[in-house]
């Protein structure tokens, strides 16, 4: 069976509502939707990094107990786990404040064997950072080379607005390894001033990527491929957090992608009806997660998913 490996960033997240710390756990773009992955039963390891410290610890676990491969997460020495402190507002999305204690050496890890078939998720600054691009490239390049289906989750943060110039060719290369680019209206907003989903894929994603899945929070998610477009509708629900939404829409369509065995060959070939069962999937992890005060699906909903499927 193929497998699914995520890079990306690994932090701690404690959530605040109100003003009071309301939960701790976990967090990180790639991470919660790893975690997802792994509690629906997907064969899924990780690439990442975290603090020799208490902090890093409880990651570990948390990945291992979650059915994840972190042998990939390098334990580093010098510095701390960082933190990310979430404020959920009436609307329940969240304002972010990041803490970050790294060494000058990071990521000293092997990276896992990919194999044609594999799918690789990657994308937030983790992958666009100066300091880790030498080697994050490189993976990047190692997967595409390997025959793995490449995700890329743009999710382009407003702290970095000021970097976007000098980040733009990272940027490209990004989306040129990409088989299927996710991205918001936020992510577009930051980086071209433009919310146009048709637009942005015409002008901003066709010429490297063909696949590309829009979203745009409580709205509609747009779908443009080389033959097809369609609009699905999201889930309505009572909605407790928005922190991890995206990342579980990323989760589920990955899971999709699996369950269909899509590979790079089968993808330009799939029909609109299989696009709707792959974000389908999408949907259901997102909406799911958007009723808890938690990064991912919960075990109990990823047990009966699985049996639903």
């Amino acid at each position: 069976m193929a497998k699914v490996v995520g890079i990306g960033e690994t932090v701690f997240d404690i959530l605040f509502k109100n003003g009071q710390p309301v939960k701790a756990v976990p967090g990180g773009s790639v991470y919660n939707s790893i975690i997802s992955l792994g509690r629906v039963g997907a064969k899924a390891s990780f690439i990442s990094e975290v603090g020799d410290d208490r902090i890093g610890g409880l990651i570990l676990s948390h990945l291992n107990d979650s059915g994840v491969d972190a042998s990939a997460v390098c334990s580093f020495s010098g510095g701390k786990s960082p933190l990310a402190l979430a404020f959920l507002n009436e609307r329940n999305d969240a304002e972010y404040l990041f803490y970050k204690d790294y060494p000058n050496n990071r990521l000293e890890v092997e990276f896992p064997q990919i194999n044609p078939g594999d799918i690789v998720l990657y994308g937030s600054y983790f992958v666009l950072n100066p300091v880790l691009r030498e080697k994050t490239k490189a993976f990047l390049e190692y997967a595409h080379e390997s025959g793995a289906l490449l995700y890329y989750d743009v999710n382009f943060r407003k702290t970095h607005v000021p970097e976007r110039i000098k980040l733009a060719e990272a940027l490209i290369e990004n989306l040129e390894f990409a088989h299927v680019v996710r991205g918001s209206a936020d992510d577009f907003n930051y980086l071209y001033d433009m919310t146009d989903a048709t637009k942005i894929y015409k002008e901003k994603i066709k010429f490297y990527c063909n696949n590309f899945i829009f979203t745009s929070g409580d709205g509609d998610v747009k779908l443009f491929t080389k033959e097809h477009t369609a609009t699905f509708p999201i889930k309505q629900v009572e909605v407790v957090s928005t922190v991890g939404a995206g990342d579980n829409f990323n989760a589920g369509v990955v899971y999709g992608l699996l369950s269909e065995a899509v590979d790079c060959e089968i993808l330009p070939q799939l029909t609109p009806s299989q696009w709707q069962k792959i974000i389908s999937c999408g949907l259901d992890f997102s909406s799911h997660a958007c009723t808890l005060i938690e990064n991912y699906v919960d075990k109990e909903w990823a047990a009966n998913y699985i049996e639903r499927k």
